[in-house]
């Protein structure tokens, strides 16, 4: 009979400090800004369950920059008419605009709305 080796149990994941709170949610809405939806929805998946506030800004970076993703799609579509290159371009200066305003509001631990976002997760 073999036996099986004996792992102990890891417990829950340990709480994250004040400072990783604050890095963290940070990355979350700057990183959105050069890799669209891939960095909020690595790091929201990475550390939902250690912080309530990453949680919570990990779920609205997500929903910002899926709908920027959204827009960006729309705005490559429509460029043949013209309007596209202005929907490019307002998606490009909000992604900036909001996401520095929520980085600020993440390294203030503070919570963050972003005024146009369409809440796929919530």
């Amino acid at each position: 009979m073999s036996q099986q080796p004996q792992y102990p149990d890891a417990g829950p994941p340990a709480p994250l400090s004040t400072g990783e709170e604050q890095g963290w949610g940070v990355a979350m809405h700057l990183g959105g800004v050069f890799l669209s939806w891939l960095v909020p929805l690595v790091l929201w998946l990475v550390f939902r369950q250690r912080s309530r506030m990453l949680d919570d800004h990990g779920k609205e970076a997500l929903n910002f920059q899926i709908t920027l993703f959204i827009a960006y799609v729309v705005g490559m579509i429509t460029t043949f008419i013209l309007i596209g290159f202005l929907i490019l371009f307002l998606a490009w200066l909000l992604s900036i605009i909001f996401s520095i305003m929520a980085a600020v509001a993440a390294y203030d631990r503070r919570p963050f709305r972003y005024p146009i976002s369409i809440r796929f997760i919530s």
